[in-house]
């Protein structure tokens, strides 16, 4: 049965409820009709039984009238005290074990298609019966009746059921038809919802909102491949460049050597881009490793100044290092030391004056700041500052691809952390990231983290 349409499945749930349904009223109709034939028949027994009763205490009995005691309606006895008839003569109606239950309280029973009743008077019994033939026929003419509407009821109440499944399904059918049409080139549509507040409207904004979702990952992966094009477009057209120029015309081995390294430049500048993007792709697939170990905040901040202080020295600019200390968090090193140093690198392209490196807890997380002193950042880019090739003016003037702060937010939001940036009031940017002290589920020192989407 899951195999057929719903449409079909509803319309038998239907008609099998309705089955049921139309039986039970066919059993009640049946049962109360003759519940109220036999009220009619024991009442007018019992009126009978009193009047003959009446008759026989009188002594009145052998003056009625004979039809009244046997006709093609009913019967009625008076059995003496030993058992045989009095009124009218011949066999008793009575069996002479119904005799004797007769003598000590009244009965009613059916007995060859009559309704009898029998009622001790005295030393006799008063017997009165009535015909079921009517109750009978009155019945078999309501079961044929039944036997007839009820299955007409059920194939009309089944077509109906058909058609409110179907009417109810109409929506759900158009947003198929929709859904079918919709492709990568046309991801903006959205499924019609129906005029009803209902479940199916329900579900239809649920799809339209995944929808939306969709198309919004679409838009992203379709800026993320041309922006990516376009950044890789830039140094693969100067290796081009600088390998033609080397190979137009004889060169000196001083003129080569400029060549080559000027194309092993680009080319190291095409594998930091390559690396980048594989970066993000891997984040935004879940499939970003992690190897978290615990470690002190304040060792991962020195180590970074460390490694950026010799080219903060001839900049002219220093690196300090401050924080709270015994400060632990769970992070995968490898990547928590290229965050870091794409914030220190950013504070040291874009920045000025001293670059600060700061540790503090706060509601249960570490938070890792870098701050400069510089012009900060412009407010419209503030909102984007960590979307992928999002770049600032003076960043596009320089060079940058807008990978640095993508990078840093998934690396945050791998470790279930996150990314921010403000500009200080006094001048200058604060970009830090908030990461927690121990790593949820199975993400324990020495493992590795595959799902980070």
């Amino acid at each position: 049965m899951s195999r057929l349409p719903i449409r079909l499945r509803l319309t038998l749930v239907f008609a099998v409820v309705m089955a049921v349904v139309l039986a039970g009223l066919g059993v009640f109709l049946y049962a109360r009709l003759q519940h109220s034939l036999d009220e009619r028949i024991a009442d007018e027994l019992e009126s009978r039984s009193a009047a003959l009763a009446d008759a026989v205490r009188t002594g009145t009995a052998s003056g009625l009238e004979p039809s009244l005691f046997r006709s093609e309606e009913g019967v009625a006895q008076v059995i003496g005290p030993d058992g045989a008839s009095l009124f009218p003569s011949g066999d008793p109606v009575l069996t002479d074990e119904e005799v004797e239950r007769a003598r000590n309280a009244s009965l009613a029973f059916e007995r060859g298609g009559f309704y009898l009743r029998a009622e001790p008077v005295g030393d006799s019994i008063v017997v009165v019966g009535e015909s079921l033939d009517d109750r009978d026929e009155a019945l078999s003419a309501l079961l044929t009746q039944l036997l007839v509407a009820l299955p007409l009821a059920l194939l009309a109440s089944s077509a109906i059921g058909y058609l409110v499944a179907g009417g109810a399904l109409r929506p759900v059918d158009a947003m198929r038809r929709q859904a079918s049409e919709i492709s990568a080139s046309t991801s903006s549509q959205r499924l019609p919802l129906p005029a009803a507040q209902d479940e199916v409207y329900r579900l239809g904004e649920t799809l339209n909102e995944m929808l939306g979702r969709l198309d919004a990952g679409l838009e992203r992966e379709r800026r993320f491949v041309a922006d990516a094009s376009h950044e890789l477009r830039t140094p693969l057209a100067i290796l081009k460049t600088e390998l033609e120029v080397a190979l137009r015309q004889p060169r000196s081995g001083d003129e080569l050597e400029f060549a080559i390294r000027s194309a092993a430049e680009e080319t190291d500048r095409l594998v930091r881009l390559a690396e980048d993007l594989l970066l993000v792709a891997r984040s935004d697939q879940g499939e970003l490793e992690l190897r978290p170990v615990a470690v002190s905040a304040d060792e991962l901040l020195d180590a970074t100044a460390a490694r950026f202080a010799a080219r903060a020295s001839s900049a002219g600019r220093v690196i300090e290092v401050a924080g709270e200390p015994d400060l632990v968090v769970e992070v995968d090193r490898t990547h928590a030391d290229r965050a870091l140093a794409n914030l220190v690198e950013n504070a040291l392209r874009y920045g000025a004056g001293p670059v600060r490196l700061r540790a503090e807890g706060a509601d249960g997380r570490v938070e890792l700041h870098v701050t400069d002193e510089g012009s900060g950042f412009d407010q419209n880019f503030l909102p984007v500052a960590f979307e992928r090739f999002a770049r600032a003016d003076d960043a596009r003037e320089r060079g940058g691809t807008g990978l640095g702060l993508a990078i840093v937010d998934a690396i945050a939001r791998a470790h279930d952390g996150s990314a921010h940036a403000a500009n200080l009031g006094g001048g200058g940017a604060d970009v830090w990231i908030a990461l927690p002290t121990r790593l949820n589920g199975p993400d324990a020192p020495g493992t590795d983290r595959a799902d980070v989407g």
